[in-house]
């Protein structure tokens, strides 16, 4: 019999009282076949978990695994929770609000690049799960000291997560191979020559970041320079 997705995501509560249930031991938890569907997105994409693959990597039917995550946007949302409960315990500075903050924003950029799919997962019934719940509680410690209200730490948390959501994306895009540099020695001249003096500010400020950065887009620059306005920002709110 399938179980609701509040009870998949609390299984370890909900789950105690269903132990003695009759019927043949299935040959995977619910637990086990969600790692596994991590483990395929994390291999080869978002795209590539569907119910057929997971059953034949767990070499059980189609219709066991359904026994156990009752379809694939419920899988989706489980396998969500599994990850955020992997940053739910970071440590938060609670006296230093950036401090505290850019421990939120490092943690939440390591889990999107380690779990890259988690950027195409946007379904609201994730924030019903454990680990996604204790995730939240945690960063909402690092606004502490800034005597938010409860309504405001909330848009703010929000705010900071939208812009690490939007860092990542670009950079995983740009983390392919580092060609561009090498590429650019060769076009600059040519492409100096071209363009002339009909776009002098493109001209001169992209040879400026190009010659410095080796390259037209630095996510890492992108990254700290965006994370401090991000802080910035916040802070005309914290003080008002």
């Amino acid at each position: 019999m399938a179980k609701n997705l509040i009870e998949l995501l609390w299984w370890e509560r909900a789950g105690t009282a269903r132990t003695g249930r009759r019927g043949p031991r299935a040959r995977w938890s619910t637990p086990q076949v969600v790692a596994e569907a991590m483990s395929i997105a994390d291999a080869h994409g978002l795209d590539a978990v569907t119910i057929r693959a997971l059953a034949h990597e767990l070499e059980i039917t189609p219709m066991s695994v359904y026994t156990h995550v009752n379809s694939r946007d419920d899988l989706l949302v489980l396998m969500a929770d599994r990850a955020h409960a992997e940053v739910a315990g970071i440590p938060v500075d609670e006296d230093d609000w950036r401090m505290g903050l850019r421990a939120v924003a490092e943690a939440n950029l390591a889990l999107l690049q380690a779990h890259p799919w988690l950027l195409e997962i946007d379904d609201q019934r994730t924030a019903l799960g454990p680990g996604t719940i204790a995730k939240y509680d945690g960063e909402l410690r690092a606004f502490n000291a800034t005597g938010l209200s409860d309504v405001d730490r909330d848009a703010a948390l929000t705010f900071v997560l939208d812009f690490v959501r939007a860092a990542a994306g670009r950079m995983i895009a740009a983390s392919g191979p580092a060609e561009f540099g090498a590429f650019w020695e060769q076009a600059a001249d040519t492409l100096a020559d071209l363009v002339g003096d009909d776009y002098p500010l493109a001209r001169r400020v992209g040879a400026a970041a190009g010659e410095q950065l080796g390259a037209p887009y630095d996510a890492n620059a992108a990254w700290e320079f965006g994370l401090a306005r991000v802080l910035s920002g916040l802070e005309s709110v914290v003080t008002a």
